[in-house]
């Protein structure tokens, strides 16, 4: 079991108050920067505006949409507290352009992961994209309606993910 600021087996990387249904955003900024109100709101990030030019810097060296309709948005940066993932679910008819070849994304998980834990930050990157390939997956995401059941849905790929 890995020790350290990260432990995936008691991993709380998102909760309800991280999720945000229903989200209408004008573009991948305005998703990025309602997400990371989210995070900075529970103590997960300490300086908003920092972080989310942490985010954009990413966002520029190399798109961030998956296949699938999902915006994967993240960084390592030195204004998270703990690594976390914000969620947010579009209201129908409000994708958002990731840069996704197959089109824009109707889920949006905003990663944030502290500068220091490089291997954290791939880990977390590479089980949701593990996760986030299988179409049931992404259904399950995208028809919960349901704060406690998304952040479950998130938590629980990460713990259980094949290794």
């Amino acid at each position: 079991m890995p020790q350290g600021p990260f432990d995936r087996y008691d991993a709380q990387l998102t909760t309800p108050g991280l999720v945000i249904l229903e989200m209408v955003a004008e573009d991948r900024v305005d998703a990025a920067r309602q997400l990371a109100a989210r995070l900075h709101a529970e103590g997960r990030i300490d300086d908003l505006d920092a972080f989310l030019a942490d985010v954009s810097a990413r966002e520029h060296q190399l798109a961030t949409g998956l296949p699938g309709g999902i915006g994967l948005p993240h960084a390592r940066s030195q204004h998270v507290t703990m690594p976390s993932i914000a969620v947010g679910v579009t209201k129908y008819g409000h994708a958002i352009d990731f840069g996704a070849l197959d089109g824009p994304a109707n889920v949006v998980l905003l990663i944030a992961t502290p500068a220091a834990s490089f291997s954290a930050h791939l880990e977390v990157l590479a089980d949701l994209a593990r996760s986030l390939s299988k179409e049931g997956y992404r259904e399950s995401l995208r028809r919960a309606n349901d704060a406690d059941i998304i952040s479950e849905l998130i938590n629980s790929s990460l713990v259980f993910a094949d290794h």
